[in-house]
């Protein structure tokens, strides 16, 4: 395998590190592979990638599709990001909780999120560039959305000593106990 799965303190989450292979030109890895997926046990097609482009104190988020929810491989390519995943499963023994990581360029590790999550994240470095796979196309009609800051969540989000930049629309994000049903 040229990844490894580490599973997340919510069940589903995993982060994955590729193996990667360095000498003086550079380096070298896969930063996606099906076959490593289905020798972890997920079984995932993904169907769209998105890029974005972020200054240090940008917070996207928290956001989540209600009818055509989307796994994501989300990582950075340049910079660094504190990832953050909530648990929208209503079955879910964690329905409601988070689970944040440090994905950074220089690490190239990865955090998958299945279907069921609203997602969101927050540059730490001056600027990062982020990218993510998808498990199902963007349908801007049924996005959905959680206030980043939602007190029944409790996301500790890092401390920059800024404040952080979120979009308009980030910042009339319902609260978790009316985000889910809206």
């Amino acid at each position: 395998m040229a990844c490894q799965f580490t599973p997340g303190s919510i069940q589903g989450l995993y982060e994955i590190t590729p193996r990667i292979f360095g000498d003086p030109r550079g380096y070298f890895f896969e930063s996606y592979s099906e076959r490593d997926f289905a020798e972890a046990g997920l079984s995932v097609r993904f169907v769209q990638d998105n890029q974005s482009r972020s200054v240090k104190g940008v917070l996207r988020g928290l956001h989540f599709q209600k009818q055509h929810p989307q796994g994501k491989l989300a990582r950075v390519l340049d910079g660094a990001v504190f990832d953050v995943a909530v648990d929208l499963r209503p079955h879910s023994p964690t329905y409601g909780q988070w689970q944040g990581i440090r994905l950074d360029g220089e690490k190239h590790n990865q955090f998958y999120i299945p279907p069921g999550f609203a997602h969101g994240f927050l540059v730490l470095s001056e600027t990062a560039v982020f990218a993510y796979k998808c498990t199902d196309f963007y349908y801007p009609e049924d996005e959905g959305g959680i206030i980043w800051n939602d007190p029944v969540i409790g996301i500790a989000w890092p401390d920059l000593g800024i404040d952080y930049i979120l979009s308009a629309k980030d910042q009339k994000l319902p609260a978790f106990s009316k985000g889910i049903a809206s």
